[in-house]
Order: structure tokens, then sequence, then C-alpha cells
């Protein structure tokens, strides 16, 4: 019978499936399709210290194997988030993860210093997505940026921190050295490749936004290879993510060297594929003779 159990940064989950932001809701909206209790961690959407509306819509549009979009962070702030999001979520034996976006670094602290009163075992700072036209684009695409939000944001910061990375870079090993010299606990990869959409006989931009974050099956090999690079600059867990929509997918990743995964856009597509890719990972960990998952993790050089 194989240990699923997985730690990132003294933090022990119960196997390596966690959810990717954005894709999840806080739980609440997936928890009559899927049993919280067989995820190893929720992480949860993006969280700012005051509600943001988002972009004008639309701001969803489908793409050849996969999606974009420009949601734009929408999200209730920091206040609704522990007063509703967190007690939900405690009532399961799960893992939880609080992604936190902000548009200036006194806005991720702020967030930061609010949660480290609370009841929540790990934070995931967003300092790459795409569709926010400000804070966030700069520190994700700039090595020096990014490591003094990673070094600001540990001042404040009681529980992990994993910084997210963007792909959206040259070299995505300099950005993980940028963050484990900020003193990261661990990072996940890879956020969304910004792309576009042209509706041809509209003739207009199929997104509000004019460009999205293209997330889905078509990244997975770009996500995988990054995933690769970090795994060898760096020694940090990683969690990876791209793309990711079965157990085979998930085994790549962390052959690849991720000590963990975290299934986004497929969510949208089988509410219940993250409790099938623990499945899956314990199944080929019996037929290949691996007792724990660390004995998986980066073996492909």
């Amino acid at each position: 019978m194989a240990d699923m159990r997985v730690n990132i940064a003294g933090v022990e989950w119960k196997n390596p499936v966690t959810t990717a932001s954005g894709t999840f809701g806080s739980g609440a909206e997936f928890a009559e399709f899927v049993d919280l209790n067989q995820i190893g961690a929720v992480t949860t959407k993006g969280v700012a210290n005051i509600p943001w509306p988002g972009n004008p819509t639309p701001r969803v549009a489908e793409t050849y194997g996969g999606m974009m979009n420009a949601v734009g962070l929408q999200n209730p702030g920091i206040d609704l988030f522990c007063e509703r999001d967190i007690p939900f979520l405690r009532q399961y034996d799960t893992k939880i993860i609080v992604n936190v976006c902000g548009k200036s670094t006194e806005d991720y602290c702020e967030v930061v210093e609010r949660l480290a009163q609370e009841d929540v075992d790990m934070l995931e700072i967003n300092i790459s997505c795409p569709n926010v036209k400000e804070g966030g684009i700069a520190f994700g695409q700039n090595p020096k940026a990014a490591e003094e939000i990673t070094k600001a944001v540990k001042k404040y910061a009681k529980q992990p921190v994993i910084m997210k990375l963007s792909p959206n870079v040259t070299d995505i090993t300099e950005m993980a050295k940028a963050v484990e010299a900020g003193g990261a606990d661990a990072i996940s990869l890879i956020n969304t490749l910004t792309g576009m959409k042209i509706d041809i006989h509209r003739r207009a931009f199929a997104l509000a936004n004019k460009t999205g974050g293209v997330s889905g099956p078509a990244i997975k090999p770009i996500a995988v290879r990054m995933v690769y690079q970090v795994a060898n600059a760096v020694r940090l867990p990683i969690i990876g993510m791209g793309g990711i929509a079965s157990a085979d997918d998930a085994i790549e990743f962390l052959l690849a060297g991720a000590s963990a995964v975290s299934v986004g856009t497929a969510n949208f597509v089988n509410p219940g594929v993250t409790a099938e890719i623990v499945e899956g990972i314990e199944k080929y960990m019996d037929r290949y003779g691996f007792h724990t998952v660390s004995e998986m993790v980066g073996i492909v050089k």
C-alpha cells in the first residue's frame, strides 16, 4: 500500500494533489461534486485586502486544447473570506492554502498580516497574474521585484510562503532563484501564459481585456519543462501545475521534479477530477513499486 503523504515546507498533506487558484472557488462551489476530504489541500481563489470587481465581460473564451481568462481576480476581499470561507474549509480534513493577490507590496502585506491570525496552513503569493493591469505583472516579471516582494511578505507571514511564478519571462530559473533568495518556503508554477483570441466575424477581441491567461492541456509541455528547469536550479519544494487533467499528467510533473501538483482548468470539465487523480497516482505507485511519493520526485534526469 503506497504512502501518499507529502511534506511541503514542513506542512504534511495526506496526498500530493491540490486545486489551482481561481478554478475551485474557495471549495464550497465544488463540495457537492467532490469529497474535499480526499484532496491533499484546497488552494483558494485569490484574495485581496479589499473586494475587487474584476475585469469587464466577456472575460472567458475557449481555445484549442484549453481556455483563456481575464477574470481580473474578482474577489470579495479578506474580511468576508475570513468570516465565511475559512470556517467552511475547516469542516474538512484537508490543508488550506490561501492565494493572495495585491496591487502593491502594502496590499500583499496587509492580507498576509491578517492571515497570520487565521487558521490556514500555507500562503500562495500570486505575483504573476497576467491580467491585472497594475501590480502583479511587475513583481512576477522582474527578478529584483520578485525577491523584494518575497522578503516583504515573509516579514509578516506566520505560515509557510509559496511563491507562484509567471511563465511569461525569458528565464524561469532566474525568477525561481530570486524568490529563493527572498526567503520563499516553496514555489508553485506555472501560472497562465498570456494569449489573445480574435473573433473573425465580429472582427473584435474575444475578451474585453484583449489579452488573457491561457490554461489547459495545450500548455502542459511548457509547464513540465519549466518545472524540470526550476527543480534543477533551486532547493525548494515545487508544486507543479499547467494543463493537468489526469493522473498520468500529474505523474509527469512529479517525475520532472515537483513534490506536489495542482489541478486547474480540468475542474471545469470534470469537477471530480482531483479525487480521480489521487487514486490514479496511488495505482501507479503500486504498479511500479514506489512506497512514497518522494521516491518518484525528480527521478527523470
